[in-house]
């Protein structure tokens, strides 16, 4: 095989949803949030100052809240046929993400991958206080994430595949031997080596 890795982020990327508009929508902010979003994956704004200021609309909601939005996402066609072409070939298979652990640790797709790095948010008393713990996933922290899982398994950064839809996914698209977008901005679709639509399992044959 050419390719050894494929690292891949997870909004809009890996499922369908944002998962940030979703919650947003049971705190009574959709629209605003949904809006700062597109601004953001679109380039036009700083994605950490964006995070922040989406993450404070998301100020007390509950745990169980977090449950009913996790039964609801919905993964992008051709991921699981991708994870699993991955698996069958030995190819490394992993996410990172501006989203958080906290819906995707109740997704068995993403239990299952062989790498997983997303944003922390701050619970108290079983409700979001409005802010994230540790450092932001960004688009610096996702070129980083990048490096760090090609070093844990040993492949060259041309032998890895990187997947995004937005401008936080630029970096680690410049950086990877494939850079792929899929269902991108146009920020994203000029800057990758290739740009796909309609299925993840596209990225497929590839990867020979």
């Amino acid at each position: 095989m050419k390719y050894r890795l494929v690292l891949s982020d997870v909004d809009s990327t890996l499922i369908e949803q944002e998962v940030i508009d979703l919650l947003a929508q049971r705190s009574g902010h959709g629209e605003e949030v949904a809006k700062i979003t597109r601004a953001a994956m679109a380039g036009e704004l700083d994605f950490q100052s964006a995070l922040i200021e989406r993450v404070g609309c998301l100020k007390g909601i509950s745990l169980e809240v977090l449950k009913e939005v996790a039964s609801e996402i919905k993964l992008s066609p051709g991921a699981l046929e991708l994870r699993a072409f991955c698996r069958e070939k030995g190819i490394a298979f992993g996410a990172v993400t501006g989203g958080f652990y906290q819906i995707l640790n109740q997704i068995p797709f993403f239990c299952e991958l062989d790498f997983l790095r997303a944003n922390s948010l701050q619970v108290e008393a079983g409700h979001l206080t409005g802010q994230v713990e540790g450092n932001i996933v960004d688009q610096r922290a996702k070129a980083h994430f990048l490096a760090e899982f090609a070093e844990q398994r040993m492949v060259p950064m041309a032998a890895c595949v990187a997947i995004g839809d937005g401008a936080n996914d630029l970096e680690m698209i410049k950086q990877a031997g494939l850079g792929i977008s899929f269902r991108g901005k146009e920020i994203l679709n000029s800057a990758a080596d290739i740009s796909i639509s309609e299925s993840l399992a596209e990225v497929i044959p590839l990867l020979n």
